[in-house]
């Protein structure tokens, strides 16, 4: 880029905040105090992301006699839950390709669960009046690059083959008509399998919602450690302990409480910038009046979508693994990484030259080898686990929490019967190996997108093997 481009990408972000901006919004509620003395329960929930929220929520409707203890290390929706993208997608699996390629047997099964689970998530919104913006408009891939369209529509001739509907195939024309860059070529439109909404506001919500129910939160209290407790378990916390029948652990990218889940998860950084509000003329420039979602196809993408009023989120491309997995505050906020978002932002959208960017933030994802999310239970199923989301848990954490009760009350449910939670991917090697692998991984993958989308050896070994490095 020019070197005033670069000024002007630079200086788009001299006013930037440095933290997410659906937390930074004054509906925010007042954290509740932290758990002191011992409390008892039939439930413990262990997190307070999407996950445990929707866990404690869904215990209290299956049972509104089940008592319920929910706690948080610091406060409701502040991790990953309050920093993503607010796309909630009804894909289970990290979309449809990623499903076909590993439980092809079972796809069709779980994208009908999927799309129950975002019809569920939609009406728990609605019955709950959880105002978190929801919008069912869907999300558009987008390609940039002649192969990444060629590939986009082989992929929408398997997609009519397969017999699903809803998706439809956007020429150049078709798709600047939706929303207009001159770097799109074209793209796929999931017109019903994408929600847009405000994060961190459905977390809010739920926790209100859990409020309701009669669930017990205490903020500010982490679990320390699990342990047996006669035919219960017990967890110990800063000031005091919890004992239960029955845990479901929803800490994701933290260090689980189950050690032998550790291995199966690494922490990746990811980063996203928000405009200031368009004004019309600038809105009417793009147009993308449907307000879908969108995401190019490039291995390193880019997500991007319109807030209720209309800022554009931007965000992406860059997947920082910390070597060692080391998780910190420190790496929330990255300025190259920004300054690259920026840059790319007005390659994108030139007509928007001169907009300013108010926040900047990034924060830790849980990714494991299949890119979706993996169950199991311990200490003879009294505990219950889902982790490794990869990304895309604003609406599968939902469903994770559905399989996380179902594999605790013993029962054989639809769910729990899938391929997909009966397995488990590979865990990642240790130290320097894990490091090593990501980094060869990244550079292979960013190869490729220079390279007409084409894989190396590694990739091709790595693909072989079912593992990968995603964002």
């Amino acid at each position: 880029m020019a070197p005033a481009a670069m000024r002007t990408a630079a200086e788009s972000l001299s006013g930037a905040k440095p933290v997410s901006y659906w937390l930074d919004d004054p509906a925010k509620p007042a954290a509740l105090p932290a758990l002191t003395g011992d409390e008892h329960a039939d439930l413990l929930v262990v997190g307070g992301g999407y996950s445990g929220l929707w866990t404690a929520l869904i215990a209290k409707e299956r049972d509104p006699e089940r008592d319920v203890v929910l706690i948080e290390g610091h406060e409701v929706g502040w991790a990953a839950s309050g920093r993503n993208g607010g796309f909630c997608a009804a894909s289970l699996t990290h979309g449809l390709a990623n499903g076909v390629e590993r439980w092809p047997d079972e796809i069709a099964k779980l994208e009908e669960l999927g799309e129950r689970n975002l019809d569920a998530i939609e009406a728990a919104v609605a019955r709950y009046g959880i105002d978190c913006e929801f919008e069912r408009t869907g999300e558009i891939d987008v390609a940039t690059e002649p192969h990444q369209l060629e590939e986009l529509r082989e992929w929408h001739e398997e997609i009519v083959k397969l017999g699903i509907t809803g998706v439809d195939f956007l020429d150049r024309d078709a798709l600047r008509a939706e929303v207009d860059s001159p770097t799109f070529l074209g793209g796929l439109w999931d017109r019903r399998g994408v929600a847009m909404l405000h994060p961190a506001k459905l977390a809010w919500g739920l926790k209100r919602a859990c409020q309701e129910l009669g669930v017990r939160i205490y903020e500010h209290t982490r679990g320390l450690d699990l342990v047996r407790s006669g035919e219960g378990m017990a967890v110990r916390t800063p000031y005091g302990r919890v004992f239960a029948r029955r845990v479901a652990l929803g800490t994701n990218i933290f260090p689980s409480l189950v050690k032998r889940v550790r291995p199966y998860t690494v922490p990746v950084y990811d980063y996203a910038l928000m405009t200031q509000p368009l004004t019309p003329e600038q809105l009417a420039s793009i147009g993308w009046k449907g307000r879908q979602g969108l995401g190019d196809s490039a291995n390193q993408f880019h997500y991007f979508r319109l807030s209720a009023d209309n800022r554009i989120l931007w965000g992406g491309y860059d997947a920082i693994y910390p070597y060692g997995g080391r998780l910190s505050a420190d790496l929330d906020q990255r300025p190259e990484t920004f300054l690259k978002l920026a840059e790319q932002f007005f390659t994108c959208f030139p007509q928007l030259s001169g907009l300013n960017f108010t926040h900047a933030w990034g924060g830790a994802i849980d990714t494991c080898a299949r890119f979706t999310a993996f169950f199991g239970t311990a200490h003879q199923g009294r505990v219950a686990y889902a982790a490794g989301f990869t990304g895309l848990g604003v609406g599968s954490t939902r469903f994770g929490a559905d399989v996380m009760l179902d594999l605790l009350s013993g029962e054989e449910t639809e769910r729990t019967r899938l391929e997909m939670v009966r397995s488990k991917p590979m865990p990642f090697p240790p130290e320097p190996f894990a490091w090593a692998g990501i980094e060869i991984t990244k550079r292979s993958l960013a190869r490729a997108d220079s390279n007409g989308g084409h894989r190396n050896l590694w990739l091709k070994t790595m693909d072989k093997l079912g593992l990968g490095f995603d964002s």
